[in-house]
Order: C-alpha cells, then structure tokens, then sequence
C-alpha cells in the first residue's frame, strides 16, 4: 500500500492529493497509447485474458468495492442495486459472491432483467413511482433491504434507495451525481429509520490488494466477466456506445483494437 498523508487507511481514492473534483466538464478522448504514473499500474493477474482484464480497472473494482468495503454485505443479507449498467453488474455479481440471500435488480429498462439475473438479481423491478414500495412488498411487507446500492448518481434514486433500506439497514451512493441533484431527508426520518447514507468513491478499493482477490474469482469461474459484455466495438464505435450508455441499453461495450 502506497502511503498516503492524510492517513486513509488502505482506502486511497478520498485522499485530497489523489481526488479532485473537476474544475471543468470532462471530456471525451480516446487513445490508441496513453502515458501514466508508475504507480498507477498494475500487472494483468496470470490466467486473465486481455479482453476481460480491460473490464477491471473502473467498474468491476468500483462494484466490487461497493459491496466488499463501503456496505459490508454479509451472508444472508439482502440486497437492492439501482442502475444495471457496468457497474451496477459487478455490484450484482459481487453480491452473490459475499452470499447475500435476496438480491433486487432495478433499472428504467426491461431489457436488463435478463443481464441482471445471469449476474446473480433474484428479483427484478422496473423503476417507477412505487419501486421503494415494490421492493419492500419483495422483503417482508415495510421491511426493505438490509442494503440499497445506488450506481445511478440521480437525486431521486438516491433517494428510492433510502427509501427501500429497511430500519437500521444501509444506503450506499456509488453514482456520480451532479451539484443540480440535491437529496433531501427532514430531521424527524434520519432519526426514526436510523439508516447509514454513505458515498463510495472507486468503491473504497486498494488495486494492489483487490485485484489478486477479484482475479481468484473470475480463476475459480465466481466472478463472470464475459458476461458483462453486451457489444464489441472498434475506435470508430466509441461514439455510439456513449449514446447506447445514455439510451440506457447494454452491459458494457468492449474497444478491441
């Protein structure tokens, strides 16, 4: 572990000289070659083929450190995750890894229902108006979830994944969401629920430390990452697959060059 100033403690995206929010909006490049920090690679692990090594370096650490180091699953807990895109996916399939008992899928799109069962959901709900309500009607009547995952980013997600947490249960925001996206919770909730509203930044992940772990999985076959992959595309691709993000469809599309 790289030492860090601030004291993280093995948690090394919060640190301030690591994370600074955007001073202007970011833009899309791509790149044939890029030149990093040594300190920011990492050997592919043995046995992983290079097409699903690429799926590592965001969105598979992010889901897995999601479940693993911000919410904690344990064993037998249930679990809700908004938004099944790549993220959402490797939230989904690391669930099932920690063992959880009933894990809730949600998306906008009906097509995502059978991405979201292969990764590891046993229920699937449509967002609407009455998903907290759906979802707490799945586990027990008013109960809710032992832990919300949200990887949209959206005020009024946040806010279904607050409202799906059972009493005593656990939000975890994985999403980025924007400063126009304000959530609000009134005094008299946040003490009567006794909920835990947490932000996860890269899903508390250490890459030198999870990357062995998440590679034993996928080695054992446990973590899928093949299956993640909706589409392949080339350079010219890129493009259309940020629409096809937008639009909400697909796993995860795969640049191969």
């Amino acid at each position: 572990m790289r030492q860090c100033p601030v004291r993280c403690r093995r948690r090394p995206r919060p640190c301030r000289r690591r994370h600074r929010p955007p001073s202007r909006p970011e833009r899309r490049r791509v790149a044939e070659e890029t030149v990093v920090a040594a300190n920011c690679v990492l050997p592919v692990p043995d046995g992983i083929p290079l097409t699903d090594a690429a799926l590592l370096g965001c969105a598979v650490l992010t889901g897995y450190g999601a479940v693993h180091h911000s919410a904690r699953v344990r064993a037998g807990e249930s679990v809700a995750v908004f938004g099944v895109g790549g993220v959402g996916l490797a939230v989904l399939q690391s669930a099932r890894i920690a063992g959880a008992g009933q894990i809730v899928a949600v998306d906008v799109s009906t097509e995502k229902e059978e991405l979201a069962r292969a990764a590891g959901a046993t229920d699937f709900v449509v967002a609407s108006e009455t998903t907290a309500k759906e979802i707490r009607k799945l586990t027990g009547g008013a109960q809710g979830v032992d832990v919300a995952i949200e990887c949209v980013g959206r005020a009024v997600t946040i806010r279904t994944a607050w409202e799906s947490t059972r009493r005593g249960g656990r939000t975890t925001v994985v999403g980025i969401g924007g400063k126009d996206q304000q959530v609000t919770f009134n005094a008299l909730e946040i003490f009567h629920f006794g909920r835990t509203l947490s932000g996860c930044v890269y899903g508390n992940s250490d890459p030198a430390r999870d990357l062995p772990v998440l590679a034993g999985h996928i080695r054992a076959g446990r973590f899928d990452l093949s299956s993640m992959v909706t589409e392949q595309i080339g350079l010219d691709g890129i493009p259309a697959a940020f629409d096809t993000m937008l639009a909400g469809k697909g796993g995860r599309a795969l640049v191969v060059f």
